[in-house]
Parts: C-alpha cells; sequence; structure tokens
C-alpha cells in the first residue's frame, strides 16, 4: 500500500464517528500543540496530526507508524486507561499480547506512569508500546504502533513527541539563570553516595568514578570490585572498556588534523581517501569529512552485519561494508547512528597524519601521539592484551535466569576491525582528562594548546535533533536539561557501559565507567541527581533508579517466560550444522556442546533455546549471558534451511551449506 492509499485508510477509520474532525497537517518545523484536555505536545517536523475529539494521531512521513496520544480521561488503573485508549484507537482490531508492564519514574508534571510493551512477531518487523501517565484522576496514553524499520530511522521525533508531553498548566523545573553550588566535599559525598546506592540496586559489581568542578577533577576513584567473587577493588585507574565513548576522542584527533592543515571540515572524504565509496557514486562523492561523524548522513545502523562477521578481518572491512549500503533518508534531514562512518572518520585521520602505515595502525599511532600522550591517559590503548590485563574490569551481566554473572570478554573483540567508533580501553582518571580538555576549550593543563578552541567546537554544533532539547554535533551530544547546557556521550559493548558529562556553564563534569549491562540505567539519574546537588532540584533520581532495578528484572524474568529451555527437540534436530548469508558471507555454525545445541555465529557464541512466536513461527536464541545475542526465525526456504537474523532496518537471510 502506498503512502496516500494508506493515509487514505486511516483517515477512513478515524471517520468512524460522524462528528468527527480530521485535519491532515505537515509540519514545516517542530511545532507546539495541545490536545483536548490541554496535554502539551510538540509535533515534529514533517509529521502529519490528525484530531478526533479525545485523540490526537501523529504519523510518520513513510505512513506505516503512527504514535496516537489518547485523553483517556478517569479510569481504575493503568491498565483500564491503556485498555480504553486501544478501543479508540483500534476499536475493531484483536487485542495484542501484553509482554510486560513496569513502573516508570512520576516527573515532568505526571503523577504515575507506567509502561506497556506487546508481543510482536518477528516477520511483523513491528512496534507495539504503550505508556499511561496520570495526573490527578486523568490519564494519558500514548500508543505506539506500526514499522520497526521506521521507528528506528525516526526514534529522534518519537522521542520529541513522547518528552514533550507534559499536564496542562504544568511548568518544567529549569535551573536556567542559577548558579551553580561549588561541588564540596559534603555534596561530592552525595554524589558518591547515590552511586553506590545506584550501583547495589541495579547489581552493578565496580564502578570508577571521576567528579570535576571548576574545570579541575576535584574526586576520583571507584566504588565496587572489578569481578564478582574476587575482592580486588575498582579504582581511578581500573581499565574499563568505553565503546562509543571513543568516538568523540576520534574526532578530537579530526580537530587537532583540521588545526595543521591536513583536512576541512566541508572537504570532499573521496578528495582526501579516493578508495572511499558509499552506495552509489552520486552518494560517495557528496559525502564531507564532517557527514562522517554527524550521525545525520540518513546511513542506517549495520552493526549487526560485523557483530555477525569475523572479527579478525582488517580494519578496511569498515569501507568494505560501507560500500555497500545507501542512506535511507537525505543528508541532514534525520540523526541515524552508523559505527561504521564513524569508524571511517577515525581511520581517514590515521591515514593523513600516518600515510605510509596500513591504516589501523596508523590510527593507533595518530591516537597515541595527537590524543592520548598529550593528554597524559596512560590507561587508555586499543590493545586488547593491555587492556585484559593487571588493573581491568570484567564484563558482566544477567544470565537467562536474571543473576549477574561474569561474562567472556569474546563478544567485545568485535569492535577492533572497528575501533575508532567504540575499540579503546580507559579508566576514570583518563576519561577525566579528555573531559577536562573539552571544558577548557582546548587547554592543556599546563596551559599549553593541544587543539583550537574553533575546531574543538565545531564538534558540539547543534546538528540533527536527537529529541527535546537535544542534538548531535560530531561524535558529541549537545542538550538542554532542565535549562542547564551539557554535552556528554555513552559508550556500550558487552558487559561495558559509560557515559560522561560536562556542564560547561559551571566548569562541573563527571565520568562513571561501569562493568554490568545494567550500568546504563544510573547514567541518567545520576546526570538528574548531579543537577538536583548543584542546583537544590527536587529529589527525582532516586526513584528513577528504584524503578529501573524493577523494571530490568521484570524484563529479564518475562524473556525467561517466553523460552523453551533447552529447546524445542524436533527443532533442534532439524537444524543445518552451518548457515551462509549471501551478501557479507557470514557463517553459523551449530554443533552439539555439552550435551545440547550451541550456536557460533560471528562475535556471538554459547548455547541455544527456541520461542514461539505470536504468528507460529519458531526463533532460535542463544542464551548466554549478556545483552546482545543470536535470534534467529528458523524456516525453510526453496528446499533449503534457513535461519533469519533481523535488525530494525535490515534482513539477513542464512542459508544451509550443504
Amino acid at each position: 500500500m502506498n503512502k496516500l492509499a494508506l493515509k487514505f485508510s486511516l483517515a477512513v477509520a478515524l471517520l468512524s464517528a460522524p462528528t468527527a474532525v480530521l485535519a491532515w497537517t505537515p509540519a514545516a518545523a517542530d511545532a507546539p500543540g495541545k490536545t483536548s484536555a490541554g496535554v502539551a505536545y510538540t509535533q515534529p517536523k514533517d509529521w502529519e496530526m490528525s484530531v478526533q475529539g479525545a485523540m490526537t494521531v501523529f504519523t510518520a512521513p513513510e505512513a506505516d507508524l503512527r504514535i496516537a496520544v489518547i485523553d483517556a480521561g478517569a479510569a481504575a488503573d493503568a491498565k483500564a486507561a491503556v485498555a480504553k485508549a486501544w478501543s479508540v484507537y483500534k476499536p475493531n482490531a484483536a487485542a495484542r499480547v501484553l509482554r510486560l508492564a513496569t513502573p516508570g519514574t512520576p516527573g515532568d508534571g505526571w503523577d504515575q506512569r507506567v509502561s506497556f510493551s506487546y508481543e510482536t512477531a518477528p516477520g511483523e518487523r513491528a512496534v507495539a508500546s504503550a505508556q499511561a501517565m496520570r495526573k490527578g484522576t486523568a490519564w494519558t496514553v500514548v500508543i505506539v504502533d506500526g514499522a520497526d524499520a521506521t521507528m528506528n530511522k525516526r526514534a529522534a521525533a518519537a522521542a520529541i513527541i513522547e518528552r514533550s508531553l507534559r499536564p496542562a498548566g504544568y511548568a518544567p523545573e529549569t535551573f536556567a539563570g542559577k548558579t551553580a553550588h561549588r561541588l564540596t566535599p559534603e555534596r561530592i559525598a552525595a554524589l558518591r553516595e547515590f552511586i553506590a546506592q545506584s550501583a547495589k540496586e541495579l547489581e552493578v559489581p565496580g564502578v570508577g568514578i571521576a567528579i570535576i568542578d571548576q574545570g579541575k577533577v576535584v574526586w576520583q576513584g571507584g566504588y565496587g570490585v572489578r569481578e564478582l567473587g574476587h575482592a580486588e577493588p575498582v579504582d581511578a585507574h581500573t581499565k574499563f572498556m568505553i565503546a562509543s565513548n571513543t568516538k568523540g576522542m576520534s574526532t578530537l584527533l579530526l580537530s587537532v588534523l583540521a588545526d595543521e592543515g591536513k583536512l576541512r571540515w566541508d572537504q570532499k572524504v573521496v578528495d582526501l581517501y579516493p578508495s572511499f565509496r558509499l552506495g552509489s557514486d552520486a552518494t560517495t562523492k557528496a559525502v564531507e569529512v564532517r557527514h562522517l561523524v554527524c550521525a545525520c548522513t540518513g546511513l542506517p545502523r549495520r552493526d549487526y552485519a560485523f557483530i555477525l562477521a569475523d572479527g579478525k578481518a582488517p580494519a578496511t572491512d569498515t569501507f568494505s561494508q560501507l560500500s555497500k549500503t545507501e542512506p535511507t533518508s537525505a543528508f541532514g534531514e534525520l540523526y541515524q547512528y552508523s559505527n561504521l562512518l564513524a569508524a571511517a572518520a577515525g581511520y581517514l585521520g590515521g591515514t593523513l597524519a600516518y600515510p605510509n602505515m596500513e591504516i589501523g595502525a596508523a590510527y593507533d599511532k595518530a591516537m597515541q601521539t595527537r590524543i592520548f600522550g598529550p593528554l597524559g591517559m596512560h590507561d587508555t590503548t586499543f590493545d586488547f592484551k593491555v587492556g585484559e590485563s593487571g588493573d581491568w574490569a570484567r564484563p558482566h551481566g544477567y544470565d537467562i535466569d536474571g543473576q549477574m554473572t561474569e561474562m567472556s570478554n569474546h563478544f567485545n573483540h568485535l569492535i577492533v576491525p572497528y575501533r575508532p567508533a567504540g575499540g579503546a580501553w580507559s579508566s576514570a582518571a583518563d576519561v577525566a582528562r579528555y573531559a577536562e580538555l573539552e571544558l577548557s576549550k582546548g587547554l592543556l593543563p599546563d596551559g599549553k594548546r593541544l587543539v583550537s578552541q574553533a575546531n574543538l567546537l565545531e564538534r558540539r554544533k547543534r546538528g540533527v535533533p536527537t529529541g527535546e532539547g537535544a542534538w548531535y554535533g560530531m561524535g558529541l551530544f549537545n542538550e538542554v536539561v532542565s535549562g542547564v547546557p551539557v554535552i556528554t556521550h555513552g559508550g556500550t559493548l558487552q558487559g561495558f557501559h559509560s557515559d560522561w558529562w560536562i556542564l560547561p556553564d559551571s566548569g562541573m563534569g563527571a565520568v562513571l565507567l561501569t562493568n554490568a549491562d545494567t550500568g546504563p540505567a544510573m547514567f541518567g539519574p545520576f546526570l538528574r541527581r548531579l543537577l538536583e546537588v548543584a542546583y537544590d532540584g527536587k529529589p527525582e533520581a532516586a526513584q528513577e533508579v528504584a524503578n529501573a532495578a524493577t523494571r530490568l528484572k521484570a524484563q529479564a524474568k518475562a524473556k525467561r517466560a517466553r523460552l523453551t529451555i533447552p529447546g524445542d527437540p524436533a527443532a533442534l534436530a532439524n537444524l543445518a550444522p552451518r548457515y551462509r548469508e549471501p551478501e557479507f558471507g557470514n557463517v553459523i555454525t551449530i554443533e552439539n556442546r555439552n550435551g545440547g545445541k550451541w550456536v557460533e555465529a560471528g562475535a556471538i557464541e554459547g548455547p541455544v533455546a527456541t520461542r514461539k512466536n505470536t504468528d507460529g513461527s519458531l526463533s532460535l536464541v542463544s542464551i548466554a549471558p549478556g545483552n546482545i545475542g543470536l535470534d534467529a526465525t528458523i524456516g525453510n526456504r526453496n528446499g533449503a534451511r534457513t535461519l533469519t537474523v533481523r535488525d530494525s532496518q535490515h534482513e539477513y537471510v542464512y542459508t544451509e551449506v550443504r
């Protein structure tokens, strides 16, 4: 069905009541508005909006994703409010199977929040969720319904809608124009206590910590242990993988090279690296240096392409994979995060610095000589042998029964060929040195300038929106949180999660490095706690962590409940020993190990289970500890056995090797 036909079909459905008022109004820019009950919202640019009584529906430009805001009024509880909202949104549709309902954190004027997620079959490639929000006795329900690919592509716009929703008459808390308190020992103690309590609730074994005030580190150290069951403590120099926090450091390298005259931000990449290719010739010729790190080219994530690939690939594999990838939106139109483009940016920098070296080695040397060395980041390395030695934290995650356990670091070796996007090992002390440089706008502690202020700040310029009051620059997020400007970035790998923040107006900042998959649940609350301590904000952060801990446990339990372990016997017996995907040549192998089936697929390995899907299909699911695994639909195509792996915007069909 084309966009016009789908729009007409939805319009007919919405016109079921004779008195309906329906107006399709594409937004030329983000536009504020209010529902019939006075709930404030922002309509994203290019999205269409229709209103029928108590329901306001936002439709993505692709017309296959809708976000409905329903003024549900009084209801017995959140579940009743959501049921009422679905009956308004899709009055004649069969109810979806509820997967999980979890409490959210009150705030932004709402007295209560509850999130609902629903089962979708892999073949649907759909997203279905609801959030019920109560102010007094009145409920507002947000329903997200449509194509997973579009949701992934339009996630920033969806965030603008959902995060802008506030009840009638509510004025958001703001610290704009206020002077921050200095971080006295008592205030530092409050932050440390919050980190310790959060880590305990979230079962994070260890956290590397640095706290900055007036541009300088005022406390650094650690909480907890490097490894469960062992006594060695985390300290300021404990090494963690910092994942995507490598990106900002890679763009810092580009800034230094711009100062050296080796590149311009608006220079065409093919002029600097002639073998660069991105999809079509026209697209390739349009790519400038800044496009490699702006998350604004429209290039979709293809992380599975390298997760399932050979981790021993050379650095040039980055460019090989990019040559097969075409943007799905126009340059500058949307925020779409690309690890491959960021990796290409780092390798470009390495090549410009050391043109006669292999591109991986050139990048490593350029980062050492231009960034890590001058900053005194002596704990930081791309060498896994060094990273996995001495004072280093081990990765942890929930096992299939929801117990926190140590994991192998095998998975994280996948990042080596793409390391400018996320392959660095570092410590809280070292990342703090990097954060201090950001606060000083390019000056080293001794007063010498590492990088010009102009080229350092170029990375912070507001690019594509990522949500309400948030933008992506070049390897950095630029946000306004409760009226306070914040520069930040996070990093995620298996069992390693990190974040850092600077508040340029006050000279404050912080670094948190964690060694568990539950670690990210403390990051947003920590920033909130920092603002509470600095500006005497309302105490909301602790409740956010408590709700997150409840939610994570519930998600782990729900995941386990859907699985058959050790797996459907007939389905497992019928698996082929080896499958191959034609586009990238990646392989999945199935073997018997320790009395059960075991899968190896690129960086993923471990025992397997099966899951019966709502459409009757069966999926093969790896169940080793960790937040990333294999989820493949078992099938048959043209008489050959297949395993189909999907991410939001791609499908990879593996066929048995005979």
